[in-house]
């Protein structure tokens, strides 16, 4: 029976352990979206964990919704982000980075002037934020057909880059109400398309983006993020939920990525799964892929992720806020420590406050 603090492979990936960081956006990117030294001394202090999946990127200027979000689009960020991986495996760890489109979650200020592109011309009832604070968003235009093997092509580019910048893989960011979530749910695409319908065709632009980037750096190198039920960012619930990720799944687990990372429930809200039968998607996966790695995420403590993970029910758990305020959370959790709580006040934007100055527990005893 496999615990919390044995190692892993995922995929290519040698993890010390199934303790896995979340993607957190911290909006601390510098001049043109480049990722900074602080946000590398930022991972490498957290590189005890498993696996770091970097903050959500946007993969081209079209995929950014939000001031300071980095990128990896641009030959000055890809150097950035080479800065942060160098540092994370100077300190022993791996680290994968998040490839991000948000969509119709944007606003023309941060565009050039161009209104967002979604599956849909409809506005979603969300905010997002810019130089002069937290705005609705704008609306969006709907991506014409003949633009979709463009969209598909610089996802590709990004995981291209990703690696060229030293991560050891990639997570597609296909959740939370932002573009590929866009695509996937009839509550929010309203196509006639290739692209828009059935499940089938709903899911066609994941399916076509998992393809690319795994021809591109190696299934063993990819991940996708899910969060079937959120209502984030206005993203309601499909009409047939289980049917939807039944297919999608059907469709990725033969690719054999090298993890599933599956948020359960509202994103940061109730552990609520209705109308969804997680271990049904479970299943599917493993069938076809028994070596992959399911990974869970949203709301775990210690208690509960071991047993998630004794049970076999996932094979590694990811933590987000918790390691905001913990930057040795693998040693807390391993040692029952007490956790330390993050600053809402400091966690988007801003400097090190809030941000490198969580102390370790050696630094808090002293």
């Amino acid at each position: 029976m496999s615990t919390l603090f044995d190692p892993i492979h995922i995929g290519r990936i040698a993890a010390a352990n199934r303790i896995v960081m979340a993607p957190l956006t911290r909006n601390r990117a510098g001049a043109h979206e480049v990722p900074t030294e602080m946000m590398a001394a930022y991972y490498a202090q957290r590189a005890s964990a498993g696996l770091i999946v970097a903050e959500a990127t946007q993969i081209s200027a079209e995929g950014q919704g939000y001031i300071a979000t980095p990128g990896v689009h641009t030959p000055e960020q890809v150097a950035g982000w080479s800065r942060v991986t160098d540092a994370v495996h100077a300190a022993g760890g791996k680290i994968v980075l998040q490839l991000w489109h948000v969509g119709r979650i944007s606003h023309v200020s941060l565009l050039g002037g161009n209104a967002p592109v979604s599956s849909t011309s409809r506005a979603a009832v969300a905010k997002t934020f810019t130089h002069e604070g937290f705005v609705d968003v704008s609306v969006p235009r709907a991506l014409r057909t003949d633009e979709m093997p463009r969209l598909v092509a610089d996802y590709r580019q990004a995981a291209r880059n990703a690696i060229e910048a030293g991560f050891d893989g990639i997570e597609v960011h296909a959740a939370n109400g932002y573009l590929l979530d866009q695509f996937l749910r009839d509550s929010i695409n309203d196509r006639t398309d290739a692209y828009g319908g059935s499940i089938a065709n709903r899911c066609r632009v994941v399916v076509e983006i998992m393809q690319a980037v795994a021809e591109e750096i190696g299934a063993d190198r990819c991940g996708i993020r899910l969060s079937p039920v959120t209502p984030f960012n206005d993203a309601g619930l499909d009409s047939d939920t289980q049917g939807l990720f039944n297919h999608l799944m059907q469709q990725l687990a033969p690719m054999k990525l090298a993890f599933m990372h599956v948020i359960e429930g509202s994103t940061g809200g109730p552990r609520d799964f209705a109308p969804l039968d997680y271990d049904a998607l479970h299943a599917i996966y493993k069938k076809a892929h028994p070596q992959g790695t399911w990974l869970l995420n949203n709301g775990y403590d210690r208690a509960m992720a071991i047993e998630t993970v004794g049970s076999g029910r996932a094979d590694a758990i990811a933590f987000g806020k918790p390691f905001i305020s913990n930057p040795d959370l693998v040693r807390r959790l391993r040692e029952d420590a007490p956790l330390a709580v993050p600053d809402a006040a400091t966690m988007f934007g801003g400097d090190a406050k809030g941000y490198l100055d969580y102390p370790t527990l050696d630094a808090a005893a002293s």
